[in-house]
């Protein structure tokens, strides 16, 4: 396929995306073909949105201890499915360092969302990844 920040893309769409309908991940991966030229799928996309799915509630929780202004049901869901994922490719994905998860987090934010939610997502990733640095030592 294309290069990681592609396919970061779009499972981050595909996640947005479910975030909206009760379909399993096959009804939106077959979906997703139809728009193929605008969310490519291949299978590291499908894993990801898999992984994503398969620990949402484990994210969710870390998403809750870390969001100190929302509750997790109050955070706009494009900021959900950026925080989901980034914390999933934080904590799973050996080939992506937390850095690198936070920095594409928050491009993704910089160009799907608002402004504000920028500061709101490198906040909360930022507060995970001292976390991390915390049980390393």
């Amino acid at each position: 396929m294309a290069a990681r920040r592609e396919i970061r893309r779009s499972a981050f769409l595909l996640c947005f995306e479910k975030l909206f309908h009760d379909e399993g991940l096959e009804e939106l991966f077959e979906s997703a073909q139809i728009l193929d030229d605008i969310i490519p799928v291949d299978e590291e996309v499908k894993a990801l949105v898999r992984g994503v799915t398969d620990k949402q509630e484990e994210l969710d929780a870390i998403i809750a201890r870390y969001s100190d202004k929302r509750a997790v049901s109050r955070i706009p869901r494009i900021n959900l499915a950026v925080l989901r994922l980034a914390i999933y490719e934080a904590l799973y994905d050996d080939k992506v360092p937390v850095n690198v998860a936070i920095s594409e987090a928050v491009y993704l934010t910089e160009t799907y969302a608002f402004d504000a939610d920028v500061s709101f997502v490198n906040g909360v990733l930022g507060s995970f990844a001292k976390s991390l640095d915390k049980e390393e030592k």
